[in-house]
């Protein structure tokens, strides 16, 4: 079955017509007024207008143009400004449709308090235009701990707060274990401070080789005038900048500052690495996790993540190396120019040599350190128990949610009307239980009806279990071998707020479980969680395991519902392909269906001598079909 064509409600429609031809941004809202996208163009007329064109293939484009009932614009002088309007509303609405960082945090960066006399080097979350440099983001204050310490040993600084006059009688015991250099009793004057933390900064900045062997001339100098305790202790410094220098891998001959940049993705969930080179070293590396991504391209998404991260960076450097184009390469280029104080700013997708070597050493670390992060959770068990212990308290069920069942549904434009149950086993999803639905009661193209769709699903899950139980010895269904159908879980999740846990209610009640299966609505907005009978929702703590379980395994429905969608339509186009081929009539269409068992892929891969021993194909037609499926 092809897509319907797409036809935007008269209010949409009229919007549409009156968008001004100007640079601004635009607000997406869905039926319960959220603003669901947010977007920025150089001229708002166009832009907005391509996302209901009937051209559009874009899965996410398609998803988004059905959840639209309303959209806001805002006129403004330049794309520049519309960029910059455009990072600050996401900030401020979230929308689940933008890319943006999934941890809605401040990074932690290390501050140099370079406008006072004697600065003062310290973690901070928070960026001032006050005087300070500052040097990450880190993804941890454990990272930034680590570093501070190591590079405390080599240039030690005050981390007390005294008023420095240089005539006080004692100094700290920090002085005397040589993590600080004593201003405060006149061990060091105000120049002799600064230049240490200057050598601090220009070490962070990679430019480290000038100030070793400025350090070993010293310590030499210092050896040959028999002052063997300034040596020393110059000594200690040179091999607690050498250890530092170990850390940091040589990747250019020459002294340029870049970042590398580049990103893994593994169904919904993404993960971008950048590296750091400054002074062509090698001097640290960050990992960022990404939400909204799912069915994004790759220019979509680096672009994104490149405009968050650097609206707030301590330091754009004169060049970005990616793995892909990204989309407004130039407006982005310019921005970041204007972010350098006018100086240029060049993306650079390397296409062999050592920078190519180094986007794809990015994106290796982006792969392991997603597949880590994903192996962690799933292997943490004590998250696990703590998240099933705050719902068990939070939803005041009568014993863990060791099982967990979640429904979705997914449609497009009313058709091919997926509903996908997942399932959860003590915190772990258990994929061999994955089951996906496709809706057959509903079929109505205009108005998709969700909660119809949801009844079909649980009708039919909860039905197994029943005939399941009354033949205990037969197996419900071709291809389930296993208990599925049989178990009950200890608490079921509706993706869908109190209409869609009305359904599921009914539902429950139709099969006399509804004192047997605890379950709760997931309400997209606020993730609020809605239990039958209780007029008021259920808000978990932000920070909370079990908000995290909740958002995994609802996550985890949805991108299998989408999965099978994607699946469907792609087997719908394909049949629409074939209907379309020239030679092949109903008849011949229908031989090929019956003799490929009504797999379209398998018509797809076939071979022409297996086309052919299908009756009524000759080899001329099965060399059209293999030319044009």
């Amino acid at each position: 079955m092809a897509l319907a064509p797409f036809t935007p409600s008269e209010h949409i429609a009229s919007i549409l017509r009156n968008l001004p031809h100007k640079p601004g941004c635009y607000l997406m809202r869905d039926a319960e007024k959220t603003i669901i996208y947010v977007g920025k163009a150089i001229d708002l007329r166009n832009r907005v207008r391509s996302y209901f064109d009937n051209s559009v293939y874009d899965p996410k484009t398609l998803r988004l143009r059905e959840h639209v009932v309303d959209i806001e614009f805002i006129v403004l002088p330049t794309e520049i400004e519309a960029l910059h309007t455009e990072y600050q509303l996401i900030q401020k609405h979230k929308p689940r449709f933008n890319i943006r960082l999934k941890d809605d945090k401040q990074y932690p960066y290390i501050a140099v308090r370079w406008a006072q006399d004697f600065p003062r080097v310290e973690l901070t979350r928070r960026m001032e235009q006050d005087g300070t440099r500052y040097f990450g983001p880190y993804t941890s204050a454990w990272a930034v701990r680590e570093t501070l310490d190591a590079l405390r040993r080599a240039f030690p600084y005050l981390t007390c707060d005294r008023v420095i006059t240089g005539k006080d009688p004692r100094a700290c015991l920090y002085y005397d274990i040589k993590l600080c250099n004593g201003p405060c009793i006149g061990a060091v004057n105000r120049d002799e401070y600064r230049t240490g933390i200057k050598n601090l900064m220009d070490f962070l900045d990679g430019r480290s080789t000038g100030i070793i062997d400025q350090t070993r001339s010293k310590m030499e100098a210092a050896a040959e005038d028999l002052n063997f305790e300034r040596a020393a202790a110059l000594r200690d410094q040179l091999q607690a900048m050498e250890r530092i220098v170990q850390r940091q891998r040589v990747v250019f001959p020459v002294n340029v500052d870049q970042d590398v940049i580049a990103f893994a993705q593994d169904k919904n969930d993404a993960c971008v690495q950048v590296m750091f080179i400054r002074g062509g070293r090698l001097v640290g590396r960050e990992y960022f996790l990404l939400e909204g991504s799912e069915d994004a391209s790759d220019a979509e998404v680096l672009s994104s993540f490149v405009r968050e991260f650097y609206e707030d960076a301590a330091m754009v450097p004169p060049e970005l190396l990616l793995p892909s184009e990204v989309e407004e390469a130039k407006l982005i280029e310019q921005w970041l120019k204007d972010k350098r104080g006018g100086k240029k700013v060049q993306i650079t997708v390397p296409n062999k040599g050592n920078k190519r070597e180094l986007v794809r050493i990015a994106s290796d670390n982006a792969q392991e350190t997603l597949t880590m992060l994903k192996a962690q959770w799933a292997s943490d068990t004590n998250k696990q128990t703590e998240a099933m212990d705050e719902l068990q308290k939070a939803l005041n069920l009568p014993q863990p949610p060791n099982r967990i069942e979640c429904f979705d549904i997914s449609t497009l434009q009313g058709t091919h009307t997926v509903a996908s149950r997942v399932v959860f086993v003590k915190g772990v999803a258990r994929k061999n239980e994955y089951r996906k639905f496709n809706i057959r009661s509903v079929t109505e193209v205009l108005e998709p009806n969700d909660f119809a769709s949801m009844r079909e699903a649980l009708t039919r899950r909860f039905r197994n279990y029943a005939e399941a139980i009354q033949n205990p010895d037969v197996t419900v269904g071709k291809k389930d071998q296993d208990e599925t159908w049989r178990l009950l879980p200890d608490l079921l999740i509706i993706d869908g707020g109190k209409g869609q846990l009305g359904i599921a209610v009914e539902v429950l009640q139709q099969f006399y479980l509804l004192d047997k299966v605890p379950v709760v609505g997931l309400a997209k907005q606020f993730e609020e969680l809605f239990v039958p009978g209780q007029a008021t929702s259920i808000m978990l703590p932000r920070r909370s395991q079990a908000l995290y379980l909740i958002q995994r395994v609802r996550d985890e429905a949805h991108r299998f519902a989408i999965t099978a969608n994607r699946s469907l339509r792609n087997k719908a186009g394909l049949s629409s392909r074939l209907e379309q081929i020239k030679g092949v009539g109903p008849a011949k269409r229908k031989a090929l269906l019956k003799h490929f068992d009504r797999d379209i892929d398998a018509i797809k891969a076939a071979s022409i001598d297996d086309l052919m021993k299908v009756p009524g194909i000759s080899r001329q037609i099965a060399e059209i079909i293999k030319a044009q499926l």
